[in-house]
């Protein structure tokens, strides 16, 4: 293989790789919405929490135990979620199922400012870098960064966790079955407001995934969410609505797109290629990708 080659090799499996991660932050967003009907505008703030909370366990544990401090901080997220859900976003469904809309707005806003202002007054207005879960790894011709590798890895797992759940298990059937219809779900017994804390909780926790396993390969400081957030959403807009298998594709599409766009054309418009991509999609497909027409009554 040429050197020209190898290089775009490299940027190919490099947006595959980060791809994945994006996935996680469209996933979060968009399952959320499928269950909750809901846009949860905090959705940046956990995934910067995470990585602030692995980067504390680190300091205190050492980098050694790196391998415990990831799935301790996931898990930390998701208790995080289901608290704020149940005590913040719960009030916002009245008795006969009806969502208050601008509460929602309101109170997921306020959850991301209180984010933000608390790491600010915890860790202070610095920027920190986790350790390298792994060196770069030499193969052949090529080198792949072991961090984004990792990164790739766990993301791909958890992200057949979460539909493998959500297709063998009793709580994945019955979240499908809200997110297909709240009201008609609750007359066959099923308890959504506690599936809402569940809902949200998986939604976060993805977004706590790519986090953690991009807090060796980008920065942690309090605004370090509101990227990814940015991301999720137009991952989400290209995908189509509550589309879960559009949030995947969306994810690769925008990983790709960057990734290319940077050895082809110039990476400082590297920010600015999804977005492109987003407005041709919505040019073609105002739905987006996987988007459903939905009949309103």
């Amino acid at each position: 293989m040429t050197i020209l080659t190898n290089i775009f090799l490299e940027y190919i499996l490099s947006g595959l790789m980060i791809g994945v991660l994006y996935s996680l932050m469209g996933l979060g967003i968009s399952f959320i919405y499928g269950v909750m009907k809901m846009i949860n505008w905090a959705i940046g703030e956990f995934f910067m929490i995470a990585g602030y909370i692995f980067f504390g366990l680190i300091l205190v544990f050492g980098h050694q135990y790196w391998a415990i401090a990831v799935p301790a901080t996931i898990a930390s997220v998701f208790f995080l979620g289901v608290v704020l859900q149940r005590f913040g976003l719960s009030p916002m469904f009245t008795r006969l199922g009806e969502r208050r809309e601008e509460y929602v707005v309101i109170i997921t806003i306020a959850i991301s400012v209180l984010l933000k202002n608390l790491m600010v007054v915890i860790a202070g207005p610095y920027i920190y870098k986790a350790p390298d879960f792994l060196p770069n790894i030499p193969l052949e011709e090529l080198t792949i960064s072991g961090n984004r590798l990792l990164a790739a890895a766990v993301g791909t797992a958890a992200l057949v966790l979460f539909f493998t759940m959500l297709k063998f298990t009793w709580l994945g059937r019955a979240l499908r079955a809200t997110a297909q219809n709240r009201f008609a779900a609750q007359t066959l017994g099923v308890d959504v407001r506690m599936l809402d804390n569940y809902a949200f909780g998986f939604g976060v926790t993805l977004a706590a995934v790519a986090g953690v396993m991009l807090s060796p390969v980008f920065l942690i400081y309090p605004e370090s969410g509101v990227v990814p957030a940015v991301k999720g959403f137009v991952i989400m807009v290209i995908g189509g609505l509550g589309s879960l298998a559009g949030s995947l594709v969306g994810g690769i599409i925008l990983g790709l797109s960057e990734s290319i766009g940077t050895a082809l054309i110039d990476p400082k418009y590297r920010e600015v290629y999804g977005f492109l991509i987003m407005i041709i999609v919505l040019i073609l497909r105002p739905r987006g990708l996987f988007g459903r027409i939905e009949r309103e009554v």
